[in-house]
């Protein structure tokens, strides 16, 4: 039975290792998480995983990092500056801030109703609803008091503000002098960096469309209400591909972009028939966006979210960041089907005439994704003896520890030393992280390990080493099977190849 609530997900995690509260021992601070020995490793393990297959495995495709703090200019020319916004709106009583769409969802159906009635719109459209409140806000609050909208943190009606307009981003100043001139922003996408980087990447790599780069790096967005664990956060990490292709053809292109992080999903272990295809309707589109499809995961406690995003970007940035690289001087103004290239164009794989490429972006949350593979993988049993296990039943590229190696009995020099050994071997194969476990007792051992969801558990005994009571089970080891539970004696001569083939 997989896991039917985030309580579940939330008390696993911090119980094993996996994800801890930011600043925690000074009470926390909402919307950042740091991610614990165990959660590290399968964090890590995801974006190999994303790498391998985007960047490794194709041949149209090239990787960057760019850095986290970028100029004011760039945010600016791209959109966000005047954009990249939510609507707030606070409650007079406590001076509780929300999030205005967060706020209006937690309410029961009724309020809502009548919300919407005193704005005179259908209930059934919350996104004209929301645009509405956020059009006319000084009936937005009225409307509010009047359908006693609650406050999520006092159960109580709120005394509810005009909603504003916040912007997310980040503000840092740059050098030693704090004045107007000297700020830049943390990046709230990683998708400018590429952008900016597009013909330093042209130049240095001689690629002709279609062609795509690969970044995964840090975001940062200040939300208003950041919760929901993992899934909503100051400080996030993204997986993104902005992949450039002639105009005209991206619409085919989205749709390859479509099937194949659907593929990619699967193979994570995040099966296609918990995940919704929504292709995003024209008034909730970003200001960048011909037209996205938000792949929507079936999520524990919070139903359908967002898991990724397949946007079709258009020629929108590399042609807002040319257009303002001439407007600055920094290179000729660009002309309708001029010969010379211009900084953010590139030639026509037909026609060699400079053109600015239509842009595919899929864009996946790393923390996103890992607490929808803990998700899929979280899963409950009760055995034949009716005890009840939880094990984490992760695609063995994914799991945090490869395999543990036991020796059962600690206190043995010539166990112990067997079992060092074989731990350096396995190691040294490049398969990931080989634990050596010396708790001692060998069925905490095994519980912990399916909890934490190890594939395979390796056990040297008294027979390893000769001094059992079947001779013929010297210089074997007992493997155990996460899944099955079944344990299969192997040669320590062929154990490497045993575990490879395996994991494999």
């Amino acid at each position: 039975m997989p896991a039917t609530s985030m309580e579940e997900l939330v008390s696993l995690c911090k119980r094993r290792g996996f994800i801890f509260q930011g600043s925690e021992i000074y009470g926390g601070l909402q919307g950042f998480y740091d991610y614990g020995p165990l959660g590290v490793e399968l964090k890590n393990n995801i974006k190999a995983a994303w790498w391998r297959s985007n960047v490794y495995e194709r041949d149209d495709m090239e990787g960057l990092d760019a850095s986290i703090i970028m100029h004011r200019m760039v945010l600016r020319h791209s959109g966000h500056e005047a954009t990249f916004s939510d609507p707030m709106i606070d409650n007079k009583k406590n001076n509780k801030r929300y999030r205005l769409d967060h706020l209006l969802k937690d309410q029961k159906a009724d309020v809502q109703a009548k919300v919407a009635e005193i704005m005179g719109e259908d209930a059934d459209n919350f996104a004209a609803l929301v645009a509405a409140l956020n059009a006319k806000p000084a009936q937005a609050s009225a409307a509010f008091k009047d359908a006693g909208v609650r406050d999520p943190f006092s159960g109580e009606v709120g005394d509810w503000t005009d909603p504003k307009p916040f912007n997310m981003m980040f503000k840092t100043t740059i050098g030693p002098v704090a004045d107007d001139e000297s700020y830049g922003y943390l990046r709230p996408e990683t998708a400018q960096g590429i952008f900016t980087n597009f013909k330093n990447v042209v130049d240095s790599t001689s690629r002709r469309l279609p062609f795509g780069i690969a970044q995964i790096g840090k975001a940062f967005r200040n939300e208003i209400t950041p919760r929901n664990f993992i899934f909503r956060v100051r400080e996030l990490e993204q997986m993104e591909i902005e992949f450039f292709v002639v105009p005209g053809t991206d619409e085919e292109w989205h749709e390859h972009w479509l099937e194949k992080r659907l593929k990619w999903w699967e193979d994570q272990g995040v099966p296609r028939s918990k995940i919704e295809i929504l292709d995003v309707p024209k008034e909730d589109l970003a200001h960048y966006s011909k037209r996205t499809y938000d792949l929507m995961y079936d999520y524990p406690t919070l139903g359908h979210e967002e898991i990724e995003g397949i946007a079709n970007r258009s020629d929108y940035d590399l042609g807002s960041h040319t257009k303002s690289q001439s407007e600055l001087g920094l290179v000729a103004k660009v002309e309708e089907n001029a010969d010379s290239i211009a900084k953010l164009t590139i030639p026509h794989p037909e026609t060699n005439k400079p053109v600015v490429p239509f842009v595919i972006e899929p864009s996946a949350g790393v923390d996103r994704a890992m607490l929808a593979v803990l998700s899929e993988a979280f899963t409950k049993e009760t055995l034949d003896n009716g005890n009840e296990r939880i094990v984490l039943k992760l695609r063995p590229h994914l799991a945090p520890i490869k395999v543990a190696v036991i020796p059962l009995a600690r206190n043995k020099d010539e166990i112990t030393s067997v079992a060092k050994k074989i731990k350096a071997e396995l190691q040294g194969l490049g398969l990931g992280r080989v634990l050596y476990e010396d708790s001692g007792n060998i069925g905490k051992a095994y519980r912990r390990h399916d909890e934490v969801g190890t594939p395979f558990c390796v056990t040297v005994d008294f027979d390893t080493v000769g001094k059992g009571e079947d001779a013929a089970l010297t210089d074997t080891v007992t493997v155990r099977d996460r899944d099955t539970l079944a344990q299969e004696r192997v040669k320590i001569s062929e154990l490497a190849g045993w575990i490879q083939a395996k994991l494999r």
